[in-house]
């Protein structure tokens, strides 16, 4: 049986999840951004400020990346750091940053898996799983920093279409209190979670979780010449 990385590899008919007309700009919060290190954005507003205003030029792009990156951002969080001796750093899915209020657009045919409203400094915020299958492989896609108006109106096998709006990015603090984005992550094995699944991991778990986790560029298809 194909691994569920090869099947999204052989599928191409997956719908765009963001439509604006903005070209894409790849985002480090790696250590190899030193204003990362050099400046305290550990208050939301100037964190968002220095994304928009300075790493989207104004805005005027809209930011991507972040899958499998080692991030220093996290150390403002205590969300990432409260294990001490294993923090988490390792990014398992891909921040697509973009205003609140933009569409999210349902990458293939699903059903709502699970919600939640992950209500915690530094969490997902409101969250929506859809559960999808593919020759009979069944796998998850989660959806985290998401508006509270997203979950309105939600249960549990509601099916979404491809194609479909069915969320939008949150504002800050509702969404977690992060810069506005949406954190998209693929699950082959979701376990028992519901409605929250783990979207960093510690050093120590990386292996584990990124052969879970498959990069999400599977389904989002932002070719490498149309970023800058």
């Amino acid at each position: 049986m194909a691994t569920l990385k090869q099947l999204l590899l052989k599928h191409t008919e997956f719908a765009a999840v963001i439509r604006n007309e903005k070209p894409y700009r790849r985002l480090d919060f790696s250590a190899n951004n030193h204003e990362l290190l050099r400046r305290d954005f550990s208050e939301t507003d100037i964190f968002s400020k220095y994304i928009f205003e300075e790493m989207l030029s104004g805005n005027t792009f809209t930011g991507i990346g972040g899958y499998g990156e080692d991030r220093v951002i996290y150390r403002h969080r205590k969300h990432f750091t409260s294990e001490e001796e294993n923090p988490r750093s390792i990014h398992l899915g891909t921040d697509i940053w973009a205003g609140a209020g933009e569409a999210i657009y349902a990458p293939l045919n699903g059903i709502v898996y699970s919600f939640a409203f992950n209500d915690h400094y530094g969490d997902y915020g409101p969250t929506i799983i859809l559960s999808h299958e593919l020759e009979d492989i069944k796998f998850f896609t989660l959806y985290g920093h998401l508006s509270l108006s997203s979950l309105d109106g939600l249960f549990e096998g509601k099916s979404i279409a491809a194609g479909e709006k069915f969320a939008e990015i949150g504002p800050y603090p509702e969404n977690g209190d992060w810069p506005p984005h949406l954190h998209l992550q693929i699950i082959s094995d979701i376990g028992s979670y519901l409605g929250d699944f783990p979207g960093v991991s510690s050093i120590k778990d990386r292996e584990h979780y990124v052969s879970i986790c498959p990069d999400p560029n599977l389904i989002l298809r932002i070719g490498e010449n149309g970023v800058i």
